[in-house]
């Protein structure tokens, strides 16, 4: 689909890397997925990243965390957002903003998404102040030195985030 063909404002899609899904996604999610009728978690793949999981493990977590929710897809996908949302028809992209921080990094993406993809509205969504200070990366430092992450991340994610953690001993 090219930019000058329609995009549907009721379908959001909602990337990341997920690696590992925690719960500050998932209320984005379910709190995403009560606002448009349709929403793709989209698990993306960049090449400049080091996975712990491959895409299509941290799709399969994710799928497993959102499977209640009848109106959530997942999918996995590299390169443009943009370009993809447009693959998909989606006229939404939906993003989590924790901080500050966040704020400059997703405002510039935002732009950018925009300049591209002007058919395509980026939506946000505070997040929940109990999730703030969670991120993947944190939740995976944590886990590699041997710490407990139950709090922070579903049951699916933490066996996965375990079972390839000891992979790695």
């Amino acid at each position: 689909m090219s930019p000058a063909q329609a995009t549907d404002r009721s379908t959001a899609v909602y990337a990341g890397s997920f690696d590992p899904l925690t719960y500050g996604h998932l209320d984005v999610i379910r709190r995403g997925s009560r606002l448009f009728d349709r929403v793709v978690v989209a698990v993306g793949t960049n090449p400049a990243k080091r996975y712990l999981l491959d895409a299509e493990h941290r799709a399969r977590v994710v799928r497993q965390e959102v499977a209640a929710l009848g109106n959530v897809s997942v999918d996995h996908f590299e390169g443009l957002l943009v370009d993809y949302c447009h693959r998909r028809g989606a006229g939404v992209i939906l993003r989590g903003l924790r901080a500050s921080t966040d704020f400059d990094f997703e405002f510039q993406i935002g732009l950018a998404n925009r300049d591209m993809a002007p058919d395509v509205e980026t939506v946000f969504l505070l997040t929940d102040p109990a999730h703030i200070f969670i991120s993947s990366s944190l939740v995976k430092e944590i886990a590699s030195n041997g710490g407990d992450v139950a709090r922070y991340v579903p049951g699916a994610a933490l066996q996965a985030l375990t079972d390839a953690l000891a992979a790695k001993r």
